[in-house]
């Protein structure tokens, strides 16, 4: 037994409840890429972006499946729906690399750091509503954290942003740890970019709250002012080529979870996801096909050309699924999500967290709103912008969104459209389409817009505005979760949800 033991086996003094340090570069990749994966879901969870695409009426289900009452018959308790845990699990990493980048001489990590915990926390709020955020995060020295009102969580996010911006300029990334950012690699500037971006987005989720118009119109001028700017042209998506790999467990986390395994073999769940009728048939009345043919497959899905629908890509081959249908929409009947999302073989497109459409689409609503905001560009230079985006994103050719100018389309041709705000509404949500499904939800209840139909599965006309806090989390932090009242999925809304 002697020649068996070791010091360390002795060592009573050892505590077993504390973590090895790790290197924050190396935690904030790993941070990064678990972002990605809690949005989309991979092969054995869903993803707060794929419930947005359902409920925001853009996706539903086809037919060769048992249809999902919990999504579609809005039949969920706190047992569903858990995006908290893994939520703050991921917003644990980016806290530990905000309080150790500067003891590892990594001070270039603590911006972009700040700027992805503010991602997470507002997407926590526009799920959950009130959360633990001051409180939040501080391991053993607050096992059971306070919960903080929405409305100051949202406040405090573009404090965060501010200091995330001083940060980021402040300090360059040493050249030996760009490929720990698996985002911009190291390009502070666009971080920046990113930072003022996600400023706007939470400035202009709260622009229907009466009183609200003197804050948000002093803050985006702020945003002016501070010179940054915002993206333009690109979008911003974790990893992509060099990072996902055609290995099991390495791939896109979207392309995982709905396309195809790392030896080409389709998944289960490739014929889950449908268009929905109203989605496919709004952009057909619109003569907006260029888009529909990038959004979505024809019936019969990717052909043997990968990219490429099996049939003809004409108007007639695009069917979506009435939402909530629970029979005549079987898979080769419908439209499977199209190539701007899932192409057979390519494993390595970087997964978005924000296109440049939805930047400028923002912008469009705050300069229609507040005409005297110092932004130098028109709403309608905005607008259209946005939809030229959108093409690109999706890899439609760009000249198809130039051909709406003068079209006299409600919605789509600016001097045309009777409602502004209404048509930048119905616009963020095409964009949104395939790419942010959460965002595209969180949009819809604030406008109402589009007037999308309501589940087969449903007799009334309750939607949920919301989720509940989840049992997990009512298990370890019971008085602090009942203290925030009765919470009806339907009728407790956001702050930001006016009516």
């Amino acid at each position: 037994m002697s020649s068996a033991c070791s010091d360390s086996f002795l060592d009573i003094n050892t505590n077993p409840n504390t973590l090895p340090t790790a290197s924050p570069n190396y935690v904030f990749t790993n941070a990064l890429n678990t972002s990605a994966t809690n949005m989309a879901g991979n092969t054995n969870a869903q993803g707060s972006n794929e419930i947005g695409h359902y409920w925001s009426g853009q996706w539903t289900q086809s037919n060769g499946y048992i249809i999902s009452t919990t999504q579609f018959a809005y039949n969920f308790t706190n047992g569903d729906f858990n995006y908290w845990d893994g939520y703050y699990d991921n917003l644990q990493d980016y806290q530990f690399v905000i309080e150790n980048a500067d003891t590892y001489n990594q001070k270039f990590l603590k911006g972009p750091a700040k700027v992805m915990k503010a991602l997470l926390v507002h997407q926590l709020v526009d799920m959950y509503g009130n959360i633990p955020y001051s409180d939040a995060l501080k391991g053993v020295g607050s096992l059971a954290p306070k919960f903080d009102d929405q409305k100051t969580v949202y406040e405090s996010l573009i404090t965060l942003l501010d200091e995330a911006l001083v940060d980021i300029k402040a300090n360059a990334f040493a050249s030996a740890f760009t490929s720990s950012d698996i985002i911009f690699k190291g390009n502070t500037s666009k971080w920046a970019k990113f930072a003022n971006s996600l400023k706007l987005r939470l400035l202009m989720r709260q622009a229907r709250i009466s009183g609200r118009d003197s804050y948000i119109k002093t803050e985006i001028n702020k945003i002016v002012t501070e010179g940054s700017g915002f993206i333009t042209g690109e979008d911003v998506g974790v990893g992509g080529t060099g990072f996902f790999l055609a290995t099991a467990g390495k791939l896109n986390p979207v392309y995982d979870r709905w396309g195809y395994d790392a030896n080409g073999a389709k998944r289960a769940l490739n014929n889950y996801p449908r268009l929905t009728q109203y989605l496919v048939n709004s952009l057909k009345a619109s003569n907006d096909t260029l888009r529909l043919k990038r959004i979505g497959y024809a019936t019969g899905g990717e052909g043997t050309t990968a990219g490429v629908s099996a049939k003809a890509e004409i108007a007639a081959n695009y069917v979506g699924v009435p939402f909530g249908a629970s029979s005549g929409y079987l898979p080769a009947g419908s439209c499977a999500l199209g190539p701007s999302l899932l192409i057979k073989g390519a494993y390595d497109k970087p997964y978005i967290l924000m296109t440049a459409s939805e930047v400028q689409l923002h912008l469009a609503e705050a300069k229609q709103r507040y005409s005297d905001v110092t932004l130098p560009g028109t709403a309608k230079a905005y607008f259209e912008e946005g939809i030229a985006q959108s093409f690109r994103v999706l890899g439609a050719n760009v000249a198809g969104a130039a051909a709406f100018k003068g079209s006299k389309i409600q919605n789509y041709d600016w001097d045309a459209t009777t409602n502004k705000l209404d048509a930048i509404a119905i616009q963020k949500w095409i964009t949104f389409t395939n790419f942010n499904g959460l965002e595209a939800w969180s949009e819809y209840r604030k406008t109402g817009l589009p007037v999308t139909p309501q589940s087969i599965q449903v007799p009334d006309t309750k939607r949920p505005v919301r989720f509940f806090y989840p049992n997990t989390e009512s298990g370890a932090n019971q008085a602090n979760v009942t203290a925030q009242g009765t919470i009806d999925a339907f009728s407790t809304r956001l702050f930001w949800d006016v009516d």
